[in-house]
């Protein structure tokens, strides 16, 4: 599990970047970079880091899924994720 001020964080991320998308998209289109520079660093997206949905885990993601594998292994192996099951030949 990850610390929940980590988790807390990357939200805080999420709702920065959506808060200026639309003021970024402006400033790229009209090459206003001096523009850019005054927004606040979390604004851009590439600051963003896939976490898992259930544990907040940042590595090991699966973005097909929204989970780290560990997570995923355990849902897989309880037959939680539709569709998923343990390959056997």
């Amino acid at each position: 599990m990850a610390k929940e001020s980590m988790k807390a964080r990357e939200r805080k991320r999420e709702a920065t970047v959506a808060k200026y998308a639309e003021k970024r998209k402006a400033l790229k289109e009209a090459n206003d970079y001096a523009g850019l520079q005054l927004l606040p660093k979390d604004a851009s997206p590439v600051r963003l880091h896939n976490r898992c949905k259930l544990t907040g885990r940042p590595r090991g993601y699966m973005r097909t899924f929204g989970l780290s594998r560990v997570t995923f292994r355990e849902m897989a192996n309880k037959g939680l994720i539709p569709g998923v099951k343990k390959a056997s030949w």
